[in-house]
């Protein structure tokens, strides 16, 4: 003690620097129980982004993309925070949104209706060069959105800052 003089003067000093640091100020106190509840505000509002590629004409393939994509949606909406995924198709996976030729059309018809956070697009690119082989027009499903090029759309989305993943 004698280093720090007597007990009484410790206390003073402890006492004066708790007093300078001091508790914050009303107004602190209230920003940081604004900002506390902003945190679980942004939580409940954050949101996800996914895209799911298609690019093969494989059954399995496609219904493991809509699976994927259901499981996704259904958890993000279980613990309520936004969720929007797309499933690009290109090259031979186009035939997932082929009107004639989806083995999954009915899936995706049912999934459109019931979860709107689940999207389709389609390659134009694709749809163009299979117009060009079959020598007749490609339909697609109504529920798909026609992109100019699947692979460039996957690119820019990653771009934003997109989940990629390739079921």
């Amino acid at each position: 003690m004698t280093k720090y003089g007597s007990p009484a003067r410790v206390a003073a000093v402890a006492l004066t620097a708790l007093l300078i640091a001091g508790p914050a100020s009303a107004g602190e106190v209230k920003k940081q129980t604004s900002s506390g509840m902003a945190k679980g505000a942004d939580a409940a509002r954050k949101s996800h982004r996914l895209i799911l590629q298609v690019n093969a004409n494989d059954p399995a393939m496609m219904n493991l993309a809509l699976n994927n994509a259901t499981n996704v949606a259904q958890y993000y909406n279980d613990i309520g925070e936004k969720i929007t995924i797309e499933i690009v198709t290109y090259g031979p996976g186009l035939h997932m949104l082929r009107e004639d030729t989806s083995p999954v059309k009915a899936r995706i018809k049912a999934i459109s209706a019931s979860t709107p956070s689940i999207s389709f697009a389609a390659c134009d690119n694709t749809r163009e060069n299979m117009t060009r082989v079959e020598s007749k027009e490609i339909p697609l499903v109504t529920e798909a959105k026609v992109v100019k090029s699947g692979v460039v759309h996957v690119m820019e989305l990653q771009e934003q800052g997109w989940t990629y993943v390739k079921p």
